[in-house]
């Protein structure tokens, strides 16, 4: 449930009987007309389905989970926990502290779903006026029970009533354990696990696994929210470009380019998808750069890692890399025609039948190959070599992984087995992002000087279809011209 710290309360709330009535009088009747079927909703029954049969007669419960404290009496935007929201279909910031319980019959057989949540209290409770987290005077309107039978098509009740259906149900429990340590205790202790029971454990871990590889392949639904995700991606990166010279000239430029980035994110949908990596110069060989400090330079490069993500929470995550005075030096040039030529390499690797392996495999060949090209392996070291497990000498300049799931979560899946991932065919309706890079820190001797503060990579989100793959970003210039001539027509 949701996080409470220690604190004073320092408002003062009349109290009199009097005050109670008066607040409580004369509101007009709340009108449920506006409260329609969500669209996402008839998408999320089938995935109940489907999760129900791998565990006939067990009742799954999956919360949302709480507010989280961001300081003293003020939280965090709530995120539900990416599995309550692809089993319910709601997003955005709703609705914190509710769980969602399925009861399991026979193989083949309908579940039953029933969703507990702490719907809005009367106007003539002391919530309606005094609760600064839930209170309508505070917060704002909350659903009631009919509102989300109408939205989601379940059966919805108070969560006051979850330990008593619980214990009807104890010796059949599985919580997914990471999405509210309240919840999660409170299953545990209505089932009656002993403190080291390993085997109570390892259900619900099932559970939690289960979860996260049934998003491994999209519905049609689904596809078509990730498209919508990045074309307000590529709508935000339009935007960045044309605020360049403003964040040049302002200094600090890579906050603004955050800002502008998450202005349009916002406006799109929930927001960004993960905090957004906004690296000039030297900064884009730190890979996981957040801090976004630095000034814009217009002899670098600028990094931009970002995405969108709708109010669904399926997110876009793109990356470009811009000469930041619209024209690539040759240096500049040369290594961003190596990662384009990587990239190109992942991407066609991208078809049925492949392994997902396959993407990394591809296109850290081509980084090898530009590597030895410039003579920056060890003598003697020949591409086989250093792609071979005992060398690897290509990671000093390219570390990670070509490719991850993506989806409601960022890195999506991430519970899947390693066979399951990256030794897992490839089949229609994955969703992935192949996004090689190069990264020569400034202080790095092995380097030509004038590679040494270089940093390129090129991401682009995929999804996987009969033949090969539709590369939702492929709208977005990629090429070292495309990528010049887009600025320019942006910039003027």
């Amino acid at each position: 449930m949701s996080e409470e710290q220690p604190k004073q309360d320092h408002r003062s709330r009349p109290d009199s009987e009097n005050f109670r009535a008066f607040i409580a009088a004369d509101w007009a009747e709340r009108d449920l007309s506006g409260v329609r079927p969500l669209e996402a909703a008839q998408y999320a029954a089938p995935r109940r389905t489907a999760l129900a049969e791998k565990f006939p007669e067990q009742t799954l419960v999956v919360p949302a989970g709480g507010l989280k404290v961001r300081s003293n009496d003020t939280d965090y935007v709530f995120r539900p926990h990416s599995a309550f929201a692809h089993l319910t279909g709601l997003g955005a910031d709703r609705e914190p502290d509710a769980v969602l319980v399925i009861r399991t019959g026979e193989a083949g057989s309908e579940p039953e779903a029933v969703f507990y949540f702490r719907p809005m209290a009367a106007r003539d409770s002391e919530e309606f006026f005094a609760d600064s987290r839930y209170g309508e005077f505070w917060v704002g309107p909350r659903p009631v029970e009919e509102d989300i039978r109408r939205e989601l098509g379940l059966d919805a009740r108070h969560v006051d009533r979850l330990e008593a259906d619980l214990a009807a149900d104890a010796d059949r429990l599985r919580v997914v354990p990471d999405a509210d340590r309240d919840v999660t205790e409170l299953v545990r202790r209505v089932r009656g696990d002993a403190a080291d029971d390993a085997s109570a454990t390892e259900r619900d871990d099932e559970l939690a696994h289960a979860c996260s590889v049934l998003r491994l392949v999209k519905d049609d639904w689904e596809a078509d929210q990730m498209r919508e995700a990045v074309r307000a991606t590529g709508r935000a990166f339009d935007a960045v470009i044309e605020n360049l010279d403003e964040a040049v000239r302002r200094g600090r430029g890579e906050r603004w380019v955050e800002g502008v980035f998450g202005l349009h994110a916002r406006h799109a949908g929930n927001g960004v998808g993960y905090d957004s990596i906004v690296a000039s110069g030297d900064h884009a060989n730190t890979l996981h750069w957040i801090r976004n400090t630095g000034d814009l330079d217009p002899n670098e490069l600028l990094l931009l890692d970002a995405g969108v993500e709708l109010d669904s929470l399926f997110t876009a995550d793109v990356t470009r890399t811009l000469p930041i005075g619209g024209t690539f030096t040759d240096a500049q040039r040369k290594v961003y025609d190596a990662v384009y030529a990587a990239q190109e390499a992942g991407i066609a690797a991208v078809k049925p039948g492949n392994k997902f392996g396959d993407v990394h495999a591809a296109a850290i060949r081509v980084i090898a190959e530009h590597l030895h090209e410039w003579g920056l392996l060890p003598e003697g070291v020949s591409v086989e070599d250093t792609l071979a497990p005992e060398g690897q000498y290509h990671r000093r300049w390219m570390v990670h992984g070509t490719s991850h799931h993506l989806g409601i979560d960022v890195h999506d899946c991430a519970l899947a087995r390693r066979e399951e991932y990256m030794g897992a065919e490839l089949v229609p309706g994955m969703c992935l992002t192949v996004e090689p890079g190069l990264y020569f820190k400034a202080d790095d001797l092995k380097v030509p000087e004038e590679f040494r503060g270089i940093g390129v990579r090129i991401e682009d989100d995929v999804l996987v279809t009969g033949d090969g793959c539709e590369n939702l970003s492929g709208f977005m210039p990629r090429t070292s011209a495309d990528v010049e001539a887009w600025m320019k027509r942006l910039r003027g």
